[in-house]
């Protein structure tokens, strides 16, 4: 144990650049944005449970402590002697403050955990084994990836909620361009002559650009990059978690295509000097023909219709002008990023039973549509997709139906620093095809993934220290 804490740490050192990114994340808000079961079925168990359950959790919401407790309260009417304490905890010290409770045994009994960390704190041993405890046949196949360390069948961590990011695009632009969204959005070809019709075009007296994204000066920068890297059969590492696979002819692929966007003109090289925020504001106000965005942004452009019909001074409408697509199919898959939280429990935890009962009421399907709705963020529960706020609503029942084709990252201890040299990477390529350092060459981007692989594989060598 002592050896793979030690190694962890080491791990840990080398991941403080992708801590500081986590900084800068801003909360995705509704306003701005088959195992055994346990004693807590769906209608919060007939069996009551004891105890004070100290919860951790992230700003998911814009009040997350009470929305938490707003959606505990069927679980709490039903187990009246179950305290729930939730502490909220930043984005940009969750990572340093859960790796310390993991390390010392002062921890909560729940915690809310990025998936691409479940890897990491599994692997410390500081995590309750609740391969028995939980009903994994209720979510969907892509969240259960990050449910424990990978080549491990042990699941530490209960998908809570997810995301991935989809196509927003105007249809006034659409129809004026001559563009159909359900072909011409189909694959990457069709996206590509998609764009370069709508590129400029004008809307109440306004040039839009094809597409707004950000660029490196994002906590994005790798989620961005994922579609298309997966779209062109690529992947960051090999299947097994083991070697780097940035460089393969395939990662390439989906690499060149998506920053020549850029290069050629088709996406706002103004926005690739802003971070996601900025994105998502400069869309919902109009700003671009089309962005890919996450389902939260949903909630937003409805929230700024509301304020315009009580005062047109505020807010807009544009929401009745905005549709949702699919990312593209690339040539060899349509593939999209698939980010998310789960919840695990302490081994420390001197409540776990009252744990077990409430991370099972979290994920059944009452509590996952109560929660998607106040964060705008989507179900892990695959029941959950047929409230009809989600499949009868024309946008969020697209981002149901891409969630097929959604990728989590690899359930690695070194993700955390891997990701780190890959957005360092990728930020590279950006300067390239910004042309920071000089006229655009597709070779240097190459030489920036290269770069990457060594990186890459020193992190995942260290980690096999046991």
């Amino acid at each position: 144990m002592l050896k793979k804490v030690i190694a962890f740490l080491l791990i840990s050192s080398l991941a403080l650049s992708f801590v500081a990114c986590k900084e800068k994340e801003e909360p995705k808000t509704t306003t701005p944005p088959a195992g055994d079961k346990t004693s807590a079925p769906t209608d919060a168990g007939t069996a009551t449970v004891k105890g004070n359950i100290d919860f951790w959790l992230m700003p998911n919401s814009a009040a997350p402590d009470q929305d938490l407790l707003g959606v505990c309260k069927t679980f709490q009417d039903n187990n009246p002697e179950v305290t729930i304490t939730p502490t909220v905890i930043d984005w940009g010290s969750a990572w340093t403050k859960i790796t310390a409770a993991a390390t010392s045994g002062e921890a909560p009994d729940i915690t809310q955990l990025g998936t691409t960390w479940v890897g990491a704190i599994t692997y410390m041993n500081a995590l309750t084994d609740l391969t028995d405890k939980v009903d994994w046949s209720k979510f969907s196949d892509a969240t259960l990836v990050t449910s424990g360390l990978m080549g491990d069948s042990k699941k530490t961590a209960a998908p809570w909620f997810c995301e991935t990011r989809a196509i927003f695009y105007r249809t006034d632009a659409c129809e004026k361009a001559g563009v159909d969204p359900a072909k011409d959005f189909e694959t990457w070809d069709s996206f590509k002559a998609a764009l370069k019709k709508l590129n400029n075009v004008e809307i109440d007296g306004k040039k839009l650009p094809a597409l707004g994204m950000p660029g490196k000066n994002d906590w994005n920068v790798v989620h961005n990059f994922a579609p298309w890297i997966y779209g062109a059969g690529g992947d960051f590492l090999t299947a097994d978690g083991k070697t780097a696979a940035f460089n393969s002819a395939e990662a390439l692929d989906g690499i060149k295509f998506y920053s020549e966007l850029a290069v050629e003109g088709l996406m706002d090289k103004a926005s690739l000097e802003k971070n996601t925020s900025d994105v998502e504001s400069a869309f919902v106000n109009g700003g671009y023909a089309t962005a890919i965005l996450g389902p939260w942004n949903i909630a937003t452009l409805e929230t700024n219709k509301k304020k315009f019909e009580a005062n047109p001074a505020e807010g807009n409408a544009l929401v009745d002008k905005v549709g949702v697509a699919m990312i593209p199919a690339g040539p060899k898959d349509r593939k999209a990023f698939l980010g998310g939280s789960t919840l695990a429990i302490f081994e420390s935890s001197k409540n776990k039973d009252a744990a077990i009962a409430l991370v099972n009421y979290l994920t059944d399907t009452e509590a996952q549509v109560a929660y998607a709705t106040v964060t705008g963020n989507l179900p892990t529960n695959k029941v959950a997709y047929e409230d009809p706020s989600i499949s009868d609503h024309p946008m969020r029942k697209v981002f149901k139906a891409q969630m097929a084709f959604a990728k989590s990252y690899p359930a690695i201890a070194s993700w955390g620093p891997s990701e780190t040299y890959f957005q360092q990477g990728l930020s590279k390529i950006w300067d390239n095809a910004m042309e920071v350092n000089g006229k655009y060459n597709w070779d240097e981007s190459k030489k920036a993934v290269e770069e990457v692989i060594g990186q890459v594989n020193t992190v995942i060598e260290q980690n096999k220290v046991q």
